[in-house]
């Protein structure tokens, strides 16, 4: 139906010769407001490498740094509302460097407090979530650019609740304390006449994402931990065309794989997907 979805205040600044500021202020559609991101990056580093500082939208695969007023569909992709909480976030360090070569190439690391999910916010010092990530692309002639990745997305959660079936199917609230990790494969290919994409243009984008889980679980009544283990993994695949200026049609298709999970209780063999259809009109 109709609403109003997340609105965005968005500051930024140049604070210095050397480091620049940016804030993102999302006001959620129930009212609640939220920091999404507030980072200081530095801009004189040198060498192709930045450092970033604070909150930040995790640089990981191809569609979760960028914020949700710029996505193609209005929701995210299945897999990543199932793997990454709908997108990843977190407060910490982010280095990346850009290799001085012909050939786009863009390397990054990153640590985190681990607060968002596949992690959980924990009391203490330390690190709760690690990432890798290594992106390369280029163009091919005048009207055709492309670019891949792989990267590696690793968080500790404690005591994480997760809602599980039971035997008989009735959902039970569960513990969770273990390790996650999230391999993130992911690939664009864009055409445009001669580069020209005022008015036509095609936009082809993809990501595939294998989440493995490995701890314990324990329920409500405090009973002995037992052993989780999950291996599950899902894809998108989607293609926007802009077939005249101002006017854009796109198509996705998702799909999600439940794996063999392991914790002690009955798998679910329900495998979700979904098809979405856009039509697009941006005057601006």
């Amino acid at each position: 139906g109709l609403s109003l979805a997340e609105s965005e205040l968005g500051l930024s600044a140049s604070i210095d010769p050397c480091l620049r500021g940016v804030a993102h202020i999302a006001l959620h559609p129930d009212n609640a407001v939220s920091v999404e991101e507030a980072f200081v990056e530095t801009t004189a580093l040198g060498h192709g490498l930045s450092l970033k500082a604070g909150r930040y939208l995790s640089g990981v695969g191809y569609l979760n740094a960028q914020h949700a007023h710029n996505w193609d569909f209005v929701d995210s992709p299945l897999v990543y509302q199932a793997m990454l909480g709908t997108q990843y976030g977190d407060d910490g360090l982010q280095l990346r460097w850009l290799a001085p070569t012909d050939q786009y190439l863009e390397l990054g690391a990153e640590l985190g407090r681990g607060r968002s999910f596949p992690g959980s916010d924990a009391a203490g010092n330390g690190t709760g979530m690690r990432a890798l990530s290594a992106h390369t692309g280029g163009d091919l002639g005048d009207s055709h650019s492309w670019r891949a990745g792989l990267s590696l997305l690793s968080a500790r959660a404690s005591a994480q609740e997760l809602s599980l079936p039971d035997a008989t199917g009735t959902i039970s609230t569960q513990h969770f304390s273990g390790n996650t990790r999230v391999w993130l494969l992911d690939g664009v290919w864009k055409w445009a006449p001669n580069g020209n994409a005022t008015r036509t243009s095609f936009k082809l984008q993809g990501e595939y994402l294998r989440s493995t889980r490995d701890g314990s679980q324990s329920d409500d009544g405090g009973s002995a931990a037992r052993v989780y283990r999950a291996a599950q993994s899902g894809w998108y695949l989607q293609g926007v065309y802009q077939f005249m200026p101002q006017w854009r049609l796109g198509l996705r298709t998702e799909r999600l794989q439940p794996g063999t999970p392991d914790y002690s209780l009955a798998a679910d063999s329900y495998q979700p997907r979904k098809n979405s259809l856009m039509l697009d009109f941006n005057p601006s």
